[in-house]
């Protein structure tokens, strides 16, 4: 008889950031953390790697060697995750709100002056990616 193996989402992030700024996204109509405010996220869909599925949550035009890692948090609120995050500074084209039914402002802020309202994990990552910590353990 076999064990079925514990398996947890996958979830990627992406820093955009250019001349000390952050850009955010404030979540709308979604169902998880409305009116607060994010990074660029999404999941893996499996049968990719994790920069392949950074970069096509994106939805702009990054090259591969433009994203660098920042670090990896194991994350436990209502379930548990692995949170990559990553940094790009160099992007072609504008950015623009590629979902405005689960977006309702996309905004830059200074990075070391961030909204009260940012998801809390998110606003601990970006403290990570300043003091340069390459892993972090959320909630539990």
């Amino acid at each position: 008889m076999s064990k079925k193996r514990f398996q947890m989402p996958v979830a990627v992030h992406l820093l955009l950031i250019r001349e000390g700024k952050i850009l955010l996204l404030r979540r709308f109509n979604t169902g998880y953390e409305d009116g607060n405010y994010s990074v660029v996220a999404g999941h893996s869909d499996g049968n990719e790697d994790v920069k392949s599925a950074m970069i096509r949550e994106a939805r702009v035009e990054i090259k591969p060697n433009n994203i660098k890692f920042a670090s990896v948090m194991h994350r436990k609120l209502d379930d548990e995750r692995i949170d990559f995050f990553f940094t790009a500074d160099s992007w072609d084209g504008e950015i623009t709100n590629m979902e405005p039914q689960k977006c309702d402002d996309l905004s830059w802020f200074e990075i070391d002056d961030l909204p009260y309202n940012v998801i809390p994990y998110i606003k601990r990552a970006i403290e990570n990616y300043i003091a340069g910590v390459q892993f972090d353990i959320y909630g539990w």
